[in-house]
């Protein structure tokens, strides 16, 4: 008989950390706020009709306005953006109006913030949650679409940036 054990969140967060993932910046605006936050839990969960989902922790208060706005953009990322990306990630301490400052930002059909550049542009519609653990799972669908450059995209490996 196998033995199941305990996994601790560190080992998991380990493990995990050997995951190669895109990076996007996800967006949202309407009358609950703008705000931005760098993510790479996102995936495609059908072409029909088009949905994404993205994955954001539910544990910071203030990323509950996606909820309430029903709206969200995902940004794919190129190289170039890595600093953009640390910025929404929280990690250069820049509050959302110096975020969105440091790139030019226009809107495909929610009011959502999409960034001029990015890779791949998925314009979102909420029409589904689910709330597990520390987060909460966002089901888009995607009722507008912006297709940049073929420029090589900015990964996320090992903690670190990388680009293919």
């Amino acid at each position: 008989m196998l033995k199941k054990s305990e996994i601790e969140p560190r080992h998991y967060r380990d493990a995990m950390a050997q995951f190669a993932g895109a990076v996007h910046v996800i967006t949202t605006d309407g009358p609950f706020g703008r705000r931005g936050v760098t993510a790479i839990a996102a995936c495609s969960v059908t072409d029909n009709p088009p949905t994404i989902l993205v994955c954001l922790n539910r544990e910071n208060e203030n990323n509950d306005c996606f909820l309430r706005n029903g709206v969200f953009a995902l940004n794919t990322l190129a190289a170039s953006h890595e600093a953009l990306s640390s910025d929404f990630s929280g990690l250069t301490g820049k509050s959302q109006d110096a975020r969105f400052a440091a790139a030019e930002w226009d809107r495909i059909s929610t009011g959502a913030p999409v960034l001029k550049g990015a890779l791949a542009v998925f314009d979102c519609e909420i029409v589904d949650t689910k709330e597990l653990g520390t987060h909460r799972v966002y089901f888009g669908r995607v009722t507008g679409l912006d297709i940049g450059d073929s420029l090589d995209p900015l990964v996320y490996h090992n903690r670190a940036y990388r680009v293919l």
